[in-house]
């Protein structure tokens, strides 16, 4: 049913290209996009957080953010093209140690993932840190019923590869996974895909976390949260919101796409 919703609601079908330098051009922009629309939504800390997005003529590397670089500054000629091994292919700046450990697992694991997030988020890390999974409390939430996972485990910052291994386990075949006191990880069939799936995440955590602490909330039964699952879980539907906030950020912001 998540096939149909999209086209129900009139939601036109995904670009396509004539050439792999096109689509490339087209995910470098929608990752820069995204990176920008992370830092206005507050999802930056420091030097944490990463998205990636593979390489549409080489699926063993991904496009990131450099390390040390805020979101807020990033253009499309800043982003780095990654190896398996880790090492940067294209660009001239270092790459996150842990966007690589973590990605690259998830990216090795999942060849249907076009696109992964991980940013340190308010919301998304105070679930992580009550250690609880993100309930259908509102319609949006059910995006995730039955299509999230769960990391308990915590062994300080993932730069090891087998740390990176244990989250993507963790992920299984799912669209998130909660990092026990750590954060969220969205994944999607693109990179605009993955990055609104992270921002609804954060927002529907933020909406159970305030539910919660005002009383009881009358979450949704399971037949329900299934019925919402296959609507507001639509991946075509996903990538339209996300170009919503596309057009948005580069009307204000239309130096992101300097290359």
């Amino acid at each position: 049913m998540t096939g149909t919703t999209g086209r129900a609601l009139g939601v036109p079908p995904a670009p396509t290209f004539d050439s792999v330098e096109d689509e490339r051009r087209h995910r470098k922009q929608r990752l820069a996009g995204a990176l920008r629309i992370f830092g206005r939504l507050g999802y930056d800390e420091g030097v944490a957080g990463h998205i990636t997005v593979r390489d549409p003529g080489d699926p063993d590397t991904f496009w990131v953010n450099p390390f040390g670089v805020s979101f807020g500054r990033i253009s499309v000629r800043d982003l780095v093209l990654v190896d398996r091994h880790g090492e940067v292919v294209t660009g001239t700046r270092s790459v996150n140690r842990g966007a690589f450990v973590i990605h690259g697992a998830i990216h090795d694991r999942r060849p249907d993932v076009a696109a992964a997030a991980h940013a340190h988020s308010i919301h998304g890390r105070a679930l992580a840190a009550l250690g609880a999974p993100l309930r259908p409390v509102v319609q949006e939430a059910c995006a995730f019923f039955e299509d999230q996972g769960r990391y308990t485990e915590y062994n300080g910052l993932a730069l090891e590869e087998d740390e990176g291994r244990r989250m993507a386990e963790a992920l299984g075949e799912h669209r998130a996974v909660v990092l026990a006191n750590h954060g969220i990880i969205t994944v999607g069939a693109s990179i605009e895909e993955a990055a609104y799936w992270f921002v609804s995440f954060d927002r529907s955590a933020q909406v159970q976390l305030l539910a919660e602490a005002a009383g009881t909330p009358a979450y949704l039964d399971d037949e329900q949260a299934r019925i919402a699952h296959a609507q507001f879980g639509s991946p075509r539907l996903a990538r339209f919101s996300f170009e919503v906030l596309w057009d948005d950020i580069v009307h204000a912001q239309p130096d992101l796409l300097e290359e």
